[in-house]
């Protein structure tokens, strides 16, 4: 019987590299677990003096991981992960002015008129863009406790919140942190007592330079818009400020979640304190950050944000229908979420969209109007939450040169068609689709104008099938079984002989255990 040398690593404080490291995600971690490992070994062996023939321990290694593996069980419960989401950009949807006139109204009464609509459509949450009292679009606060003076009040708003709630549609804000507007109290009191203001340290102010508007003073605006005046998100009284007003939203409207406007301009201390204080008023409360390009994992992780928007795969997704190459949303999703150990964002949840406030709406955009239902199957089929913009999935046409204004139309009532119709039943099959909804993502077959994937569970399996030609194609692959049931129209699929894809279509065949 041979003997060996148990160490514990974390009796000699090696593992303080974990503890304090809260700038990398136990995502990363893992990705390099061998690594670390073997850093571990061949450094403090040679610190240390061990034996050759000892076995590396580490409690509190495990452990960490062992908390890691938790947390992500633990995610994979929260009920955004198993919704559609809708949103509104309240403002323009309401009918209100662009620019503040002072004027009260009831306008935001509106949403909740809408509220058995998105019901029927299928929707489990709306993000609702800026409500609070603003100098003009909503992004440039001047109260974060009250309701826009243009779309009503916070009792009006309240009464909205209980509307969607009782249509089971949870409520999203757009929590706008990283800047206000010149009509903010605490930067109206700076401007009139300069450095006598004891809110001055609450931007980024040199009293030695003076602002665009001669204020006086100089301060840092949102990528170099003085219009929208940066917070000091390291500073305390900021911080307070804004938890104190979260809490007020949770207390008053029952809300819950936030959009995290220009999330990737956030203080990364600031996003972790954000979750923390979040998870402690609701233990489901969501947070989804607008983000664009870069590694998302840097805001979206165990301590900072659920989710991020998925601005990688919005452009592949129309580019692919208009460039007939399929090819280019499948590299993304195989980058993204491919079954290498490499892939990016394995098991996470991204917020996927075809369109939103922002950009050009999808039925604009799109070359071919053919394709409009299938690039929301295509989205809703693929990892992550997805996101129906107000009025497109009716087929609402907007284009982003003619102005903010024409993307964030007035919609008197919503409109029902062919492609709200199959929407809902694309939601409707997402949310009780296992797979859809936590699946592996693996590519089966792939040409220019069609795709074909696999999400995978331990109890589903689904297979997504795209056929963007207007011609006929007849799909040879070994399917694993014999039969299928299409979520979408219900009806029973056999793979003897080949799976001919008709003109156009899409289908999300459940295989037979």
């Amino acid at each position: 019987m041979s003997c060996c040398t148990i160490i514990d690593l974390s009796s000699l404080n090696v593992n303080i590299f974990l503890r304090s490291s809260s700038h990398f995600s136990a995502d990363f971690f893992l990705r390099h677990i061998s690594f670390l490992f073997s850093f571990y070994f061949h450094f403090y062996s040679t610190l240390f003096k061990f034996p050759p023939n000892a076995i590396i321990k580490d409690s509190s290694l495990t452990a960490y991981f062992q908390r890691s593996e938790l947390k992500q069980k633990e995610g994979t419960s929260m009920w955004a992960y198993n919704e559609t989401f809708y949103q509104i950009y309240p403002i323009g949807f309401c009918g209100a002015p662009v620019h503040n006139d002072g004027v009260p109204a009831h306008r935001i009464l509106k949403i909740g008129d809408w509220a058995e609509y998105l019901g029927n459509l299928g929707i489990g949450s709306i993000i609702l863009n800026p409500i609070f009292e603003s100098d003009n679009h909503g992004y440039d606060t001047r109260d974060f406790r009250k309701i826009d003076c243009r779309l009503g009040t916070n009792e009006d708003f309240s009464e909205v919140c209980k509307k969607l709630h009782s249509q089971n549609v949870k409520v999203i804000l757009d929590g706008v942190f990283n800047h206000v507007g010149r009509g903010f109290w605490a930067f109206r009191d700076v401007q009139e007592k300069k450095w006598d203001s004891p809110y001055k340290d609450w931007f980024h102010i040199s009293f030695d330079g003076n602002s665009n508007y001669n204020d006086g003073l100089w301060y840092e605006g949102w990528e170099g818009n003085y219009d929208l005046v940066k917070l000091n998100l390291r500073n305390e009284d900021v911080i307070q400020h804004i938890f104190s007003c979260i809490n007020g939203w949770v207390e008053e409207f029952d809300i819950d979640g936030l959009r995290l406007d220009v999330a990737y301009c956030l203080d990364h201390d600031f996003l972790r304190r954000l979750r923390s204080f979040c998870d402690g008023l609701k233990p489901d409360f969501f947070l989804v950050g607008e983000t664009l390009h870069g590694d998302y994992n840097q805001w979206m992780n165990d301590s900072m944000l659920h989710s991020v928007t998925n601005y990688e795969c919005y452009k592949g997704l129309y580019s692919s229908f208009n460039s007939m190459n399929m090819f280019e949303i499948n590299h993304s999703l195989l980058r993204q979420f491919g079954p290498d150990n490499w892939t990016l964002y394995k098991g996470k949840h991204l917020l996927s969209f075809v369109d939103n406030h922002d950009v050009t709406r999808v039925a604009s955009i799109l070359s071919n109007e053919n394709h409009l239902p299938l690039i929301y199957a295509l989205a809703f089929g693929m990892p992550g939450i997805p996101c129906v913009y107000y009025g497109s999935e009716w087929g609402a046409k907007a284009k982003k040169e003619d102005g903010d204004p024409a993307l964030r139309a007035c919609f008197e009532k919503p409109e029902w068609n062919d492609l709200t119709t199959f929407i809902s039943r694309l939601a409707e099959a997402k949310k009780h689709s296992d797979a859809l909804n936590y699946g592996d993502f693996r590519s089966v077959l792939l040409t220019n104008r069609q795709c074909i994937f696999e999400r995978k569970t331990d109890s589903e399996r689904v297979l997504v099938a795209i056929n963007a030609d207007d011609q006929s194609f007849m799909a040879h692959f070994d399917a694993g079984c014999g039969t299928a049931v299409d979520l979408i129209t219900g009806e029973t699929h056999d793979f003897g002989g080949g799976s001919e894809l008709a003109p156009y279509s899409a289908a999300y065949w459940k295989m037979e255990r």
